[in-house]
Order: structure tokens, then C-alpha cells, then sequence
């Protein structure tokens, strides 16, 4: 979840103090350190019924 206002508005990166934050992982959009990206749910090639 991001709750920094700069993080939501323009990202961690862009961020001035992106590289002093010790809470960029806990409250702005970075990973956490050794945590994997999410991958997506949906099954590639998986047919919708509908």
C-alpha cells in the first residue's frame, strides 16, 4: 500500500529524497528488499465462459 504523497503522485523514483528514505519499501511503491514482483493471476490461454 502506498501512503507517501510523493509516491502516489510521482513515484519513489522521482522522489528527492529517494535515496536517503529508509521507508521508500514500507510506505512508498518500491518492493521490499528480497520480495519477488506479484505475478499475474490469469493463467495465459485461459478460455472465459461467458
Amino acid at each position: 500500500m502506498t501512503v507517501c504523497p510523493i509516491a502516489v503522485v510521482a513515484g519513489c523514483k522521482k522522489c528527492p529524497a529517494f535515496s536517503i528514505c529508509p521507508l521508500k519499501g514500507v510506505l512508498g511503491d518500491q518492493p521490499k528488499s528480497g520480495e519477488a514482483p506479484a505475478a499475474p493471476s490469469a493463467k495465459p490461454g485461459a478460455k472465459k465462459k461467458g
